[in-house]
């Protein structure tokens, strides 16, 4: 039963995920398998951390397993 329980968590992982790109144009980032939220400001990480908090009952690392600021590119 343990192996269904995880298969929903990362159902409603991928679920989640797709809805905060969809509403904020996130870029989520894999590592190791990992869901990594990469924002480029404060403000919009906050934005997103409170859709996540008020929508989905979560917490923002509960969804992601880290979040980074996007670098800005060289020119």
């Amino acid at each position: 039963m343990g192996s269904l329980a995880a298969s929903r968590e990362s159902v409603e992982q991928d679920f989640m995920i797709e809805q905060l790109k969809e509403k904020f144009q996130i870029t989520v980032l894999w590592s190791e398998g990992r869901a990594c939220l990469e924002y480029d400001t404060a403000e919009q990480l906050e934005k997103v951390s409170d859709y996540v908090r008020e929508h989905f009952d979560r917490d923002l690392l509960d969804v992601f397993f880290t979040a980074v600021e996007c670098l800005p590119e060289d020119e």
